[in-house]
């Protein structure tokens, strides 16, 4: 098997693997069509490694299933309301703030007493045991200052209600406390659930039955699960692709969009992957299954959508330790509040006091600052077909001022195609075609499947076919020596090119085509141009981070002036040309060591080593499960303007963060000294009730400002179209030629 690039002697297509495949098949997405592996030592897992443990935002007894907690929430306040309303009427202290007399009859003094302390053992337990939890990995924070207001408030109403004490009846008190405590976290799940439900919904996209084809040509229906790898399905139109496959008959658009984020329907034939839960829109296909179960396309990015919304972040790490700050500050003033006000000789009062500062300095909406926009912008990413491998890539995308693109398979289609051919004197262009492509009929190079698929009709017998590495190929065709290669082949053999092939093939170059010399008997006898295809939207994508101040580079095994035409093409900034696959890493370190922040973008399998080496390493068009996995991010289509959205997303995300993170800390700055009572000397005082109402409100301030973030328009053609100050257009437009 010849190695690419050295074949030709041009390293045009070394990073490209699997780019025939659909952008989201990963787990076919193998590189196996590719001669050359370029650096399979490539240490993956470099941007997981960070995955933390905090999925439980302070205290929380895990979120990992938010529908559940946001139901148990749920089902705790309703009942808890149903118990605290008796508690309030019967509530003298109540009674004597609006005015009215509390019902009286034989043990209506207990109604209080008894429902109260049903609702702290009963509403108050996850408040209680998420004390516990936190006190035993000594990590303080809202559960303990909760836990630590409403068992002050039961111990001494219970004091009160017992004749150890008086004034301190806080029954009707605590029971609101606890009922609105728990409405508070009972909205805040459902926030968390809605934000995780883009695994739900990703889960959705598979039919329950697959029709299987049997070996005899029968239909016949198949769970999901009895599916085997070579199995043939029939889709039929309208229905939803049950599994990973490759097209084997029929032909039909598939609505991609929920896997790539791409709102048009791609036409699929056969030979095309395609991806379980898209669905065929107009006509019929056989498919032959690739992949089944954990192996699929979809469960990986279901994975990914997962791990990225529990992973940890610089501003989560910031937020626990605020939380642990503000717990100890919100005890300490708890302590200063209740000596202040119980040295002024009104203890009622200094216990009031006490309990409204731990009550209104619970960092609620601080443990949820952080949580809440990582699980919606995680979600509305994967919704558009940016998939977030973990937080802090994401976060340092918004400090990148230099994105370094591999140009084959990224840049580019990954795709060579036949640009031209030119015969000298003497020579028909049928025969110089036929030529070539039966010399090229026995590589598995790309530019060999380019040559060969250009002439149609038979090809001459070849024999003693043999690559000659870094140059070409030669082989025996009709008793002839027919050798085709690059410029090194010409040097090897002594030849030059014959001036009237000289114009044609510069004009090849302006193209940033590669120009191939076909060599008979010692003799140049014309050459031939491949070239790769720019991607549409290519263009737009430089432009669009140039309108946001990052530079753009692109680094190719391509000769230099095909890479200059392409750089000049696109408005690339930097070119480094002619740089082995396992040599790609180095240069992205050579523009960190100039104080760059770098984004590499690459889909190949030797592209592994510059997605880790770089701030942040974009796998684009989820190429293969090596770029995968060295990658931060993820880009389920091949558009390369979703790097201007990753940009949009880590900036925007970073921005509801600080807001929530601001809003959390200011709103306890400001709200704690008036809980302790520093303007009860103008008459204005704060009850227990009346703080949990402010601490409830703070909460759903940082969670609708993060709910926000569901209006951020990621589709990369509206995304560069903003960036680069454009009206948005209504169809991408390909790059010029």
């Amino acid at each position: 098997m010849s190695t690419p690039h050295q074949h030709h002697g041009d390293d045009s297509h070394s990073g490209h693997s699997g780019s025939e495949q659909h952008p989201a098949a990963t787990a076919a997405s193998d590189g196996s069509e590719q001669p050359h592996h370029g650096a399979a030592e490539a240490h993956v897992g470099h941007e997981a490694a960070d995955h933390g443990d905090h999925g439980d935002h302070a205290g929380h007894a895990g979120h990992a299933g938010h529908g559940d907690h946001a139901a148990a929430f749920r089902d705790k306040f309703w009942w808890t309301l149903a118990l605290a309303v008796p508690v309030v009427v019967f509530s003298e202290m109540f009674a004597d703030l609006l005015g009215y007399m509390p019902p009286d009859f034989p043990g209506s003094g207990w109604v209080s007493p008894v429902l109260g302390t049903v609702i702290f053992f009963y509403g108050g337990a996850p408040f209680l045991t998420g004390a516990v939890a936190e006190a035993r990995s000594r990590r303080p924070g809202m559960m303990m200052l909760v836990a630590l207001a409403i068992t002050v408030a039961f111990v001494a109403s219970w004091a009160t209600t017992l004749g150890f004490a008086s004034g301190l009846d806080f029954w009707w008190e605590l029971a609101l406390l606890i009922v609105i405590m728990l409405l508070g976290h009972w909205l805040e799940m459902r926030a968390l659930g809605a934000a995780s439900g883009a695994l739900d919904a990703l889960a959705e996209l598979l039919p329950d039955v697959a029709e299987r084809v049997a070996d005899d040509g029968a239909v016949v229906e198949a769970p999901l699960d009895e599916l085997r790898t070579g199995d043939v399905v029939l889709v039929r139109a309208g229905s939803r692709v049950p599994t990973d496959g490759v097209v084997v008959d029929g032909s039909a658009h598939l609505d991609e969009a929920m896997i790539t984020g791409e709102s048009k329907p791609v036409r699929r034939g056969p030979g095309d992957a395609v991806v379980g839960g898209t669905v065929a829109t107009d006509s019929t296909l056989r498919v032959r299954v690739t992949a089944v179960g954990a192996d699929t396309a979809l469960a990986g990015i279901q994975r990914l959508v997962a791990d990225a919304q529990a992973s940890s972040s610089r501003a989560q790490a910031l937020a626990d330790r605020a939380a642990a700050l503000l717990f100890w500050f919100a005890l300490v003033a708890g302590m200063l509040t209740f000596a202040v006000w119980a040295l002024l000789g009104n203890v009622p009062d200094a216990v009031e006091r006490t309990v409204t500062v731990l009550v209104i300095a619970c960092p609620h909406a601080l443990g949820l600052a952080i949580p809440l926009v990582i699980a919606i912008s995680t979600e509305r990413a994967a919704r558009s077909g940016v998939l977030v491998k973990n937080r802090l890539a994401l976060e340092r995308m918004r400090t990148v001022d230099t994105v370094l693109f591999d140009k084959t398979g990224t840049l580019t289609q990954g795709r060579l195609t036949l640009l031209g051919h030119a015969a000298v004197r003497g020579v028909s262009d049928d025969e110089l075609l036929a030529l070539a492509a039966a010399v090229e009929s026995d590589s598995e190079h790309p530019i060999a499947r380019a040559v060969t698929a250009a002439h149609d009709g038979p090809l001459p017998a070849v024999r003693d076919f043999a690559t000659l590495p870094g140059r070409g190929v030669e082989a025996k065709v009709g008793g002839r020596t027919v050798h085709v290669g690059g410029p090194a082949l010409l040097s090897e053999l002594g030849l030059s090119e014959p001036a009237e092939l000289a114009e044609t093939t510069r004009g090849w170059q302006q193209q940033a085509a590669s120009v191939l010399h076909v060599v008979s008997d010692g003799r140049v006898i014309g050459a031939l141009a491949v070239a790769d295809e720019i991607r549409p939207g290519a263009r737009a994508a430089i432009d669009a981070l140039h309108a946001r101040g990052v530079q753009v580079a692109m680094v190719t095994g391509d000769a230099q002036h095909v890479a200059d035409a392409v750089a000049a093409e696109l408005g690339i900034d930097e070119v480094f040309a002619q740089v082995l696959p396992a040599d790609k890493h180095a240069k992205v370190a050579e523009l960190q060591a100039r104080g760059r922040k770098v984004a590499f973008t690459g889909d190949g399998l030797n592209d592994g080593p510059a997605l880790a080496q770089a701030d942040v390493g974009i796998a684009i068009g989820a190429g293969t499960d090596v770029a995968m996995e060295s990658a931060g991010v993820v880009l389920a289509s091949d558009d390369p303007r979703s790097v201007v959205s990753v940009i949009e997303l880590s900036r925007a995300s970073y921005r509801k963060m600080q807001q929530n993170l601001a809003w959390a800390a200011g709103y306890n700055v400001i709200a704690v000294p008036l809980a302790a009572g520093v303007l009860a000397w103008a008459g204005f005082v704060l009850s227990p009730a009346v703080g949990a109402i402010l601490m409830s409100a703070s909460t759903i301030v940082v969670a609708a400002n993060a709910q926000l973030l569901r209006r951020l328009d990621l589709d990369p053609e509206r995304v560069t179209a903003r960036a680069a100050g454009h009206p948005s257009p209504r169809s991408p437009q390909p790059a010029p030629r």
